[in-house]
């Protein structure tokens, strides 16, 4: 079972994210969605660059492909300041981040993707500078040793997490500003849709681009992912104009459903209804008979199957609602056709 699949939430590679980078907003006046942490936003960029202070530390929590990273360059362009990014994998050594805090300007921004998977000893490195701008070292060994405390300039923070349960309690009361970030509706992943279109200079019928919301999950990095291959599929099979015959036979030709469900997704499904009379079903079970991780399932496959109500979860295990009974085509008490 391959995990790259075209509705993941992850990116599949760095070209991608590189292409990604070029449909970003750089304002929040052209974001698009998530309204109510935009306006929040809003006042507290403002009010920060009224005192002459740098904003207080951020912390954005919410399923991967939602606009974190996104949001992150938009604050270090609306603040005017430089925005240097890593990830909770990549400091492994209080060392690692000793000398990105030093080089540290006033008033930048420090972005930490992942900051979940920060390990024990980094994250409490890291409290002191958060918390008063200071951080520790300790010279010398033995009888010899001591510390000395280096003054830092003032910068701001800002984690993503997409397990925000993950996070010690330390860490996160250390944020100032804790920001959730939800699936998308259709009608702000349609603009995203048709935005991205334009900037790509691809001309796109309305019907199609609210085909293409309609199947990319609440995600705007699906949604633009899945608008490059029907832009391919159209230039190839078409005269390049994304017409809804276009998309629908590019979205069928990738196994992606009206509902923007792919092969695993209704193999999960399946399984579930097949072998556990629809649930519920404990997910080490279900990793077993699938052959994955637990953990991937918990984190690529079930969150949109929730969000959509196909799936609950119950202290027993999973368990198929009706509605994946009937997207599927199949009736309680009836488990034939095809498993895959």
């Amino acid at each position: 079972m391959t995990l790259e699949r075209i509705v993941t939430t992850k990116p599949l590679s760095e070209e991608e994210e590189r292409f990604n980078q070029t449909l970003r907003p750089a304002r929040l006046d052209g974001y698009i969605g998530q309204r109510e942490v935009v306006e929040k936003l809003e006042i507290s960029i403002q009010a920060a660059r009224e005192r002459g202070e740098p904003l207080d530390h951020v912390l954005f929590h919410g399923p991967p492909g939602l606009g974190k990273t996104t949001l992150a360059n938009i604050i270090a362009n609306e603040m005017g300041t430089r925005l240097v990014t890593s990830s909770g994998p990549a400091l492994i050594r209080p060392g690692d981040l000793m000398g990105i805090l030093t080089n540290l300007e006033e008033g930048d921004i420090l972005f930490i993707d992942e900051i979940h998977r920060l390990n024990t000893t980094v994250e409490e490195f890291i409290y002191r500078p958060i918390e008063d701008f200071h951080v520790d070292f300790v010279v010398d060994k033995g009888a010899f040793a001591k510390t000395i405390s280096l003054p830092l300039k003032r910068f701001t923070l800002i984690g993503a997490t997409t397990r925000a349960g993950f996070l010690s309690a330390p860490l996160r009361e250390r944020f100032g500003i804790f920001h959730h970030l939800d699936f998308y509706p259709p009608e702000d992943i349609d603009k995203i849709v048709r935005r991205s279109a334009r900037l790509l200079d691809v001309p796109m019928d309305d019907e199609a681009g609210s085909m293409l919301a309609h199947r990319s999950r609440g995600t705007p990095r699906i949604a633009n992912r899945l608008l490059r291959r029907v832009r391919d599929y159209a230039q190839v099979k078409g005269d390049g104009r994304i017409t809804p015959e276009m998309a629908r036979a590019a979205l069928e030709l990738e196994g992606i459903d009206d509902v923007g469900l792919d092969a695993l997704d209704r193999k999960f499904l399946r399984v579930i209804i097949k072998y556990y009379e629809g649930g519920p079903v404990g997910i080490e079970a279900l990793a077993a008979t699938l052959s994955e991780e637990s953990d991937t399932l918990e984190e690529v496959v079930e969150p949109y199957l929730l969000k959509i109500g196909f799936l609950n979860r119950t202290r027993k295990g999973r368990k198929v609602t009706e509605r994946a009974w009937g997207h599927l085509g199949l009736e309680r008490g009836n488990k034939q056709g095809r498993l895959f």
